[in-house]
């Protein structure tokens, strides 16, 4: 026993010596970066608590975040829903009015057909009445009462019926065709009455076909071969707007203003005089 205590009494006399050795100095520096770290540990450790309540601050935000993107998503999505409805609903209906107006049309069609074929039946009794009266007109000896006028209205109806044929391609907008079977016209029956119409409608052809240069063209010839002719203002005003297509203002304006002087009452001048103030704007 004695033998184990001799080496512990000599550590405690080590300790002892240690301490007298340390100065007051050294002790005070000592405590005093005892309480330097202390301190230190202290701010880290509210540094760490503000670090936490600032990520459970960000976790909050965040499921709230989540939250508002669901609700969010759902919305979107019912009113995806409520569209798609929405527009099956419109094209159904839109289909519905498609064969409603197809079906419409189709009645017109028929209703069309059918004063056609009276119109056709029509003509068929006038012709059998016409040649009824010729032939008792004959059987008789004698010609039947105005028989000059009933030549003269069967030429008429040659003439109106090959107009109304050219007539019909223009309403159709067969623009080529309209214009084909106008000049016919013209060369068949160049005194008739329709023949400064029918030049006319030649000009308002290229016109549409946007063939300016010719419908000029055409448009002169009703003033110059029908100066008398009830197109003339007409052709005058569509001339003026040839030349104002193709960028010739100065003749435009000379067409349209020759148009207001010659024909100051007629529609076709109050067109004209609108016409002169977009060109002079």
């Amino acid at each position: 026993m004695a033998i184990i205590k001799l080496p512990l009494l000599g550590v405690v006399l080590a300790i002892l010596w240690l301490s007298a050795c340390v100065q007051p100095q050294q002790i005070e520096l000592i405590e005093r970066e005892q309480r330097r770290i202390r301190g230190d540990t202290t701010n880290v450790q509210s540094e760490v608590e503000a670090i936490r309540s600032n990520l459970a601050d960000t976790r909050a935000n965040l499921q709230q975040l989540q939250r508002d993107f669901s609700a969010l998503k759902e919305r979107i999505e019912e009113t995806r829903y409520q569209v798609g409805r929405q527009i099956g609903q419109s094209s159904r209906e839109g289909d519905q009015r498609i064969k409603d107006l197809e079906a419409r049309v189709g009645k017109l069609d028929e209703a069309l057909k059918a004063q056609d074929a009276l119109i056709k039946s029509r003509e068929d009794e006038l012709k059998q009445l016409r040649e009824s009266i010729m032939t008792q007109g004959a059987s008789s000896g004698s010609q039947p009462p105005n028989a000059m006028n009933e030549v003269t209205t069967a030429e008429s109806e040659a003439v109106k019926r090959d107009y109304e044929t050219a007539s019909r391609a223009l309403e159709k907008k067969d623009y080529r065709a309209a214009i084909a079977r106008f000049k016919d016209f013209l060369k068949k029956y160049p005194k008739s009455r329709l023949a400064n119409n029918a030049q006319y409608w030649i000009g308002e052809c290229h016109y549409a076909l946007r063939e300016f240069d010719q419908a000029i063209v055409e448009f002169d010839a009703v003033r110059r071969k029908y100066p008398q002719g009830e197109k003339v203002p007409a052709a005058l005003l569509k001339q003026g707007f040839a030349f104002a297509e193709l960028g010739e203002k100065v003749n435009a304006r000379l067409i349209l203003q020759e148009l207001v002087e010659k024909y100051p009452q007629s529609q076709e001048a109050a067109r004209a005089k609108t016409r002169l103030k977009a060109l002079e704007s």
